[in-house]
């Protein structure tokens, strides 16, 4: 476990696109962040621990690929923002349409009481079938839900959230990923479909915070520090080039410094690959 670390060190790894990296190996999730301190690298994966100089693709939430496991940066920050701000411990842990593939569900079964589910099973094959706004799962019965780009499938955003809130025990978290690329909530103003012809109810932006909070929810949104250092700094524009699909002026003009948590460094972004940071918001919400 963790021998790419040491491999690093002597300057022998690149970007190994044959290489897989057991999660067998991995003992604790948690573990993680201990082997970073100690042996700090160029890049590195914290869902499969694959080390190198580089990850595939280029800088964007839906690329910097893994070699070892697959995961997408946006991947990466999801895994990050879940274990950064849990304790090591079995949870009752749900994923709703989880990205990654038959080794990821495994290893996430051998660390938790872990279901992967969907909603109708075409993109996303799951044990569950379900529909997150008539969730068919006890109250209180979960400790920790995922839901990465879901939500903005689901046409009864209040709905959904309620219940998600009902099956989550007292003190249960949900960590919520959606895409990101506007500062206020809106419907798209045409007919919208994701890659697998998926349509779109709804294109979040940072206001989705307040909603968390109607519901019910002790809720922040998760950041990088180099995201929340600008909003605290009230940038109004962003310093560098940015992506056309994203907003990234009316992101910054709807942050708020009290709603952001700033969990990753400068460091681990880079080491991560949670570049550019305006790409990087999840939301935590506590009930």
């Amino acid at each position: 476990m963790w021998t790419f670390r040491r491999e690093m060190r002597r300057g022998t790894v690149g970007v190994r696109r044959d290489a897989q990296t057991p999660f067998s190996d991995i003992a604790s999730p948690w573990d993680w962040f201990q082997a970073f301190e100690e042996n700090p690298s160029t890049v590195a994966c914290n869902i499969c621990w694959w080390g190198g100089d580089g990850f595939e693709g280029f800088y964007h939430s839906e690329s910097a690929t893994c070699p070892g496991c697959g995961s997408i940066a946006r991947d990466r920050f999801l895994f990050f923002c879940f274990i950064r701000r849990t304790a090591p411990g079995m949870y009752r842990l749900l994923e709703t349409s989880p990205r990654l593939g038959k080794p990821y569900r495994t290893s996430m079964s051998s660390w938790f009481d872990y279901r992967a589910s969907d909603f109708d099973q075409r993109s996303h094959r799951a044990e569950l079938q379900l529909n997150l706004q008539d969730l068919q799962l006890e109250s209180d019965s979960l400790d920790v839900v995922l839901t990465p780009h879901v939500l903005e499938h689901v046409p009864k955003t209040g709905r959904a959230l309620r219940e998600i809130h009902r099956v989550l025990a007292p003190g249960g978290r949900m960590y919520l990923q959606v895409p990101v690329q506007q500062g206020w909530t809106t419907p798209p103003k045409s007919p919208e479909l994701h890659g697998d012809a998926t349509p779109v109810f709804w294109r979040f932006g940072l206001d989705l915070t307040a909603r968390l909070r109607e519901i019910g929810f002790r809720a922040h949104l998760l950041c990088t520090e180099g995201f929340y250092s600008l909003v605290e700094a009230g940038a109004r524009i962003w310093p560098d080039p940015t992506s056309g699909e994203f907003d990234v002026d009316s992101i910054l003009a709807a942050g708020q410094k009290a709603d952001l948590i700033p969990i990753a460094d400068r460091e681990l972004t880079s080491i991560l690959a949670f570049h550019p940071t305006y790409m990087f918001l999840t939301w935590e919400a506590v009930k």
